[in-house]
């Protein structure tokens, strides 16, 4: 190491937690993903803005995710060189395209903001929860738990903000609040540019290799995402929209979606913690047999009990991300970085913990399968939320989401432990 940079390696021999790196990409997760977070709270307005179904609200989600078919190659890249500057840029160009939405004039222009997001987003989320691992020692759960919590706090305040500069600034004039996008760009700048992360030539693996070593937990963990991305699109995505159609009211719709996430915040801290002590798998059931109960009584029942519900909900669906995550790099033997690819600590851990000499191809593989399915299956909500309405919708996810407990006990014994 040299006075000007920082080079990590791609090991695991030592255990010691780095808390102060990790919390300080944690940071870097949150200022980013505040802006990200502003598609749901800010869907009632363009749909009113722009006649559109809720189909082709979905699709506007499906387009932002459309740049992780390319998770895997951008992980293989960032095994191959120094990537730093995706993440230091990322905060900036994800806040431009999102607080323009409001003077976006026509559907296209919307959907070249939300592709452009959608590209700052894959370069982002890619490398930097392999440099999260690989500062986490032994201690992979509680890493990504940190990580995945910058994240998840950024959709718990991000609805408020979004409404609050919407109803301060109006919805065609809030873009400046982009500045602050900017300047975190700036500080990661003077905060990461000397850092240099990638792996040893002699550990890399071609593309098709590290699918071949990452099958036995991808095959399980894409059904896992599939089955739980009804529900996952049902409330991320059209709650604010749910709630408003009830009420009428988009500060109540903000409100909702923030107790929702805050609660995730919750879920992601604490159970991808508890996945390093009790096992991935066990704590994956606990999760994905509590969240399909708790939404079906979210829509079936009323006043506090429901309120009760949508916070458990919140809990215990986007607690799972991070446990899988760690249970990819942990099975990723020369991949790791195609592998990655969700957004929660349990899942987040998986993949992190099982991919050993590559784990930004591991962990964009793991990404691509993510974001790919929730994509494709949001278009397919919003298209049977304008059938048979919204609660029904959430009634269908929620059994859905049932079916995936199979395939939790499809994953390796390793993820036992």
């Amino acid at each position: 190491m040299t006075t000007t940079t920082t080079k990590i390696s791609y090991s695991r021999s030592k255990n010691v937690f780095n808390t102060g790196k990790v919390l300080t990409l944690s940071v870097c997760h949150f200022i980013h993903d505040i802006y990200s977070s502003f598609f749901a709270p800010l869907l009632p307005l363009l749909v009113e803005k722009f006649s559109m179904t809720l189909a082709q609200a979905g699709f506007l989600s499906t387009i932002m995710q459309i740049p992780a078919l390319f998770n895997p190659f951008i992980g293989l890249l960032a095994d191959r060189i120094s990537v730093r500057y995706f993440i230091i840029l990322a905060p900036a160009t994800t806040a431009i395209p999102m607080s323009l939405l409001g003077l976006a004039p026509s559907y296209g222009v919307l959907a070249l903001l939300f592709f452009v997001t959608g590209v700052s987003v894959a370069v982002f989320h890619v490398p930097a929860p392999v440099m999260v691992s690989q500062l986490s020692g032994n201690k992979t759960g509680k890493g990504m738990s940190f990580y995945m919590t910058g994240g998840e706090l950024a959709r718990t305040i991000g609805p408020m903000v979004a409404v609050g500069s919407v109803s301060i600034l109006s919805f065609q004039g809030y873009y400046p609040i982009m500045i602050f996008g900017i300047l975190a760009s700036l500080w990661l700048y003077f905060k990461f540019h000397g850092i240099d992360v990638r792996v040893k030539k002699s550990d890399r693996k071609p593309l098709l290799s590290a699918c071949r070593e990452m099958k036995h937990i991808l095959l399980p963990l894409t059904a896992i995402l599939i089955t739980r991305g009804f529900m996952h699109a049902s409330t991320t995505t059209f709650l604010p929209t749910f709630i408003k159609m009830e009420t009428g009211n988009i500060w109540l719709a903000g409100f909702a979606l923030t107790a929702f996430e805050a609660f995730g915040v919750g879920g992601v801290l604490s159970l991808g913690i508890l996945s390093d002590y009790f096992g991935r798998r066990q704590i994956l059931i606990i999760s994905l047999i509590c969240a399909p109960v708790s939404l079906f009584l979210f829509v079936y029942t009323g006043g506090l009990l429901r309120c009760l519900m949508l916070v458990v909900t919140g809990f215990t669906l986007l607690s799972t991300t991070p446990v899988m995550l760690a249970i990819v790099q942990e099975n990723a033997k020369s991949s790791p970085s195609t592998a990655n690819g969700s957004t929660t600590p349990v899942m987040l851990a998986i993949v992190q913990e099982n991919a050993k000499s590559s784990p930004s191809t591991a962990n964009g593989l793991f990404m691509m399968v993510s974001f790919i399915s929730r994509s494709a299956i949001v278009v397919l909500v919003g298209i049977i939320a304008d059938h048979i309405g919204l609660p029904l919708t959430y009634a269908i996810s929620a059994a859905i989401g049932l079916i995936s407990i199979p395939f939790i006990l499809m994953l390796p014994k390793t993820c036992l432990k």
